[in-house]
C-alpha cells in the first residue's frame, strides 16, 4: 500500500517535530507512537513496575509535549526523550512506596511449548535480574538501563544525563559488576533452595 504523502508514515521525524513544535498533536502522537516502546521500556527497567512505567511514560510524554518549543533542531529527539522518562522514573519511584516485581518480559518470552517448570525458572529469573537492577545506586541504575534496555551509546548517555564521557563509563563498569555480584548470590542462594 503506498503511503500518502503527507501522512504522518510519510514524513521524516524533523518535519514531525517540526509540525508539533507549531502546536500539531497529530504529529506529535506519530512521534509518540514511534518512541512510546523505547521510553517505556527505560522507565520500567528504572522503576520495575509495568504500571508505573504507564504512568511515568505518560507523564514523561506530556513534560515532553509541554517543553517541546525549546527542543533544539538537530539534536536527537530519542535522547531528549529518554532524559525526561529518566526524571519521570525518578520522581515517581520517590512519590511511590510500593513497586510489584511483575516483569513484562516474561510475559513475551514465556514459550506455551516449554514445561511449566522451564517457565517457572525462566520466570524467577528474570524477577531476579529486574530486583538486582532496582538494587543499584539511583546513578548506576540509570546509566546501566540506558546503555542496556535504551541502546543508547556511551556519548549519548552522557549527552542524556549530562555527565562526562568518563563518568559515564566509570559509572557503567561499577553498575554491571554489582549487578553480576547481586545475581551470583540469587544463582546460590536459588541453587540451595532446589537441593
Amino acid at each position: 500500500m503506498e503511503q500518502q504523502r503527507g501522512s504522518p508514515d510519510a514524513q521524516t521525524e524533523a518535519s514531525l517535530i517540526v509540525l508539533a513544535q507549531n502546536g500539531d498533536r497529530s504529529a506529535y502522537g506519530e512521534l509518540v507512537r514511534r518512541h512510546e516502546r523505547g521510553v517505556i521500556q527505560v522507565i520500567y527497567r528504572m522503576c520495575g513496575d509495568a504500571e508505573l512505567a504507564q504512568d511515568a511514560a505518560q507523564d514523561a510524554f506530556i513534560r515532553a509535549w509541554s517543553h517541546l518549543p525549546s527542543f533544539r533542531p538537530g539534536s536527537s529527539l530519542r535522547n531528549w526523550l529518554y532524559r525526561i522518562a529518566v526524571n519521570a522514573a525518578i520522581d515517581i519511584l520517590r512519590r511511590e512506596t510500593k513497586t510489584t516485581d511483575m516483569e513484562i518480559a516474561t510475559l513475551t518470552l514465556t514459550d506455551f511449548q516449554d514445561g511449566p517448570e522451564a517457565a517457572l525458572i525462566r520466570k524467577e529469573q528474570a524477577a531476579a535480574v529486574q530486583r538486582a537492577i532496582k538494587g543499584l545506586t539511583e546513578a548506576g541504575r540509570k546509566v546501566l538501563v540506558l546503555r542496556e534496555y535504551g541502546e543508547l551509546s556511551y556519548n549519548e548517555i552522557a549527552e542524556v544525563l549530562s555527565i562526562p564521557l568518563g563518568t559515564v563509563m566509570s559509572r557503567l563498569n561499577y553498575a554491571r559488576g554489582q549487578l553480576k555480584q547481586a545475581l551470583q548470590r540469587k544463582s546460590i542462594e536459588m541453587e540451595l533452595e532446589y537441593e
